[in-house]
């Protein structure tokens, strides 16, 4: 673990222990690929089905559709402490084991969980045309005011909660970077000049794409990058409401390898995700989309968040996080961001001998700012 103040300070107060990894998962790859290997059996499926209303792409490739969202609730023995928006990354969705199992803790923390899938992720691929980008507020905006119709149906069900009911946001990796640039264009959503979240929880979170493509470029990651594309060109093709030709064409040559046109993460931002979110070229997207200089000029409309990461992430550089967190130490107290970078922990793993350490985390850390 990085020892300066305040991680240091932070992991004292919520009274857990550092993080350490254990045999069999040693190093930053086998902490990511853990969840890949095992099953940790988790319940079946039991969230109640929600469908989020969101609109057309605001450059007109894609219209109206609905997000799929699922809904899980605490036993009502329990106080309600919140409810936690959770999104996915890259490639994921609301079944992603990882996901599914930071859900539960927090369930036995006593709060619910509204776990939706983006555009084009699957369950609900069929409910929405097109697919998600690293900035796509338009489709936040609904899922947030969603989110916060359903604190207030709580707060006349529950009996002695808060209220209001705070609504708190947990990103895993690309999740992260989503509900950061949705709580930096928070003008749009709030009243009042308030946060649009109570709290938010970044893990594994790219804050520069530019880098993090670069990154996950690197020979060492070839096959993280081949499973990340073939994902993505899968979600793509599934589109039941039909895809330009042109980009047809590029996939499909792509998919059967009669051509190298799409043959890493860049190339198909490139020729998919700017273009569909009106961007003017990849460079345009990845610098507009990067919260990561505009988190330091708008530190104000933040909520209070936690931003978590490892420093041997095979996809994310820590280099980021780490000069985001140096430039704001002169804030002092009025720095809402908290950083927690420890050695190991692989991209979304932290998993140790007495289960995942960063499920652990982000239940206590939300604990403590609900109390």
């Amino acid at each position: 673990m990085e020892r300066d103040d305040s991680p240091l300070t932070l992991i004292d107060e919520l009274g857990i222990t550092d993080f350490e990894q254990c045999f069999p998962w040693i190093g930053g790859d086998l902490q990511t690929l853990r969840d890949t290997f095992v099953d940790d059996d988790l319940p079946n499926e039991s969230g109640k089905e929600i469908q989020i209303p969101v609109p057309e792409i605001p450059c007109g490739f894609a219209p109206a559709g609905k997000l799929l969202a699922f809904l899980d609730r605490p036993d009502q023995t329990r106080p309600l402490r919140g409810l936690v928006l959770m999104l996915h990354g890259l490639g994921g969705s609301s079944r992603r084991m990882g996901l599914r199992r930071m859900s539960i803790a927090l369930l036995h923390s006593g709060f619910a969980v509204l776990r939706v899938n983006l555009r084009g992720a699957d369950p609900g691929r069929e409910l929405a045309a097109g697919t998600y980008s690293a900035k796509c507020n338009s489709d936040l905006i609904p899922v947030i005011t969603s989110a916060k119709q359903i604190c207030h149906s709580f707060e006349e069900s529950y009996e002695g909660i808060k209220h209001p009911l705070p609504l708190y946001g947990v990103g895993i990796s690309l999740g992260g970077t989503i509900l950061i640039n949705a709580c930096l264009d928070q003008s749009r959503i709030s009243q009042g000049g308030h946060p649009i979240l109570d709290g938010l929880v970044c893990i594994s979170s790219p804050l520069d794409l530019a880098a993090c493509s670069a990154s996950i470029e690197r020979p060492r990651n070839y096959i993280y990058q081949y499973w990340l594309l073939h994902r993505l060109v899968r979600q793509t093709l599934a589109d039941p409401f039909g895809i330009r030709e042109l980009e047809r064409d590029v996939l499909i040559s792509s998919k059967h390898r009669r051509s190298r046109q799409i043959n890493s993460i860049r190339a198909f931002d490139a020729a998919i995700t700017a273009p569909r979110w009106g961007y003017e070229s990849v460079d345009a997207y990845y610098e507009q989309a990067s919260p990561y200089k505009t988190l330091i000029n708008n530190m104000n409309i933040m909520p209070k968040t936690l931003l978590i990461q490892s420093i041997d992430d095979p996809w994310v550089p820590y280099l980021t996080l780490n000069n985001l967190r140096e430039k704001l130490l002169p804030l002092g107290d009025k720095n809402k961001v908290k950083f927690l970078l420890t050695r190991h922990g692989g991209h979304n793993g932290f998993h140790s001998q007495k289960g995942c350490w960063g499920d652990q985390l982000v239940a206590k850390w939300l604990l403590s700012i609900s109390s």
